[in-house]
């Protein structure tokens, strides 16, 4: 294995899965960790700090979930979910837990890599555009790209990779209806099915952790069959 790869860190207790997992990362040139115990899972993410995590759901000792929100607020890199649970609920729980993607079980290998990559792209900024400025302003809100600093009045917001990268996405485009197609095609690298919530969630999330009022948002807004814009002026409720 070439001492720069990336590091993955696959927590499952599906050992056979785990080894079909392993074997193929390893074969396109990752490097692979093993944890199967949800009750070990937070110390190997927190000292391995790996590149990515991959995270079943359902674990002996400690639930991907609860796995998920131990770890956020000190482990800043991607997670991708796995579940084999098609419930919704479990899906949205996973995202609301601070997971930045998730898979339905059986794992397509290649979509699995699709999703890893698209992941760490987002993270590493491994496709710069040099032509967009690196400090955004809307009203009482600034991003900073380079530093992938938020501020609301001052204060920093702490969020997630994907969630960092919804608000970028958004805040580029202030002032404009975004559609849900566009917003996974150009955030997610995925076509939107129709019935997807991962970034409904997101937003969801956003709002919470700046202060807009969900009933009636001020900073992103809802726009009936259309999708979501946000206000250039990042308004707030007095």
């Amino acid at each position: 294995m070439h001492p720069s790869a990336k590091r993955v860190l696959l927590i499952e207790d599906d050992f056979k899965l785990a080894s079909l997992v392993r074997e193929y990362l390893e074969s396109v040139g990752y490097s692979v960790l093993h944890e199967g115990n949800g009750a070990q899972a937070p110390a190997r993410i927190l000292s391995e700090q790996p590149d990515i995590v991959l995270l079943d759901l359902m674990l002996p000792g400690l639930d991907g979930k609860s796995v998920c929100e131990q770890v956020r607020p000190k482990y800043k890199g991607p997670i991708l979910m796995m579940t084999a649970l098609g419930d919704e609920r479990n899906e949205v729980g996973g995202l609301d837990a601070g997971a930045d993607d998730y898979l339905v079980k059986p794992v397509r290998p290649r979509v699995l890599l699709a999703r890893i990559e698209s992941l760490l792209r987002r993270t590493e900024g491994s496709t710069p555009q040099t032509d967009l400025p690196t400090r955004i302003e809307c009203g009482d809100l600034e991003i900073d790209t380079t530093t992938r600093e938020v501020k609301l009045r001052g204060n920093f917001i702490d969020l997630t990779t994907a969630e960092l990268e919804l608000l970028i996405y958004l805040a580029r485009r202030a002032g404009q209806i975004v559609g849900r197609d566009q917003i996974y095609r150009e955030v997610r690298g995925i076509e939107w099915d129709g019935m997807d919530r991962s970034i409904d969630l997101r937003v969801t999330r956003l709002r919470r952790k700046l202060g807009d009022d969900a009933r009636a948002p001020r900073i992103i807004k809802s726009v009936r069959g259309e999708g979501y814009l946000m206000s250039p002026q990042s308004e707030r409720t007095p």
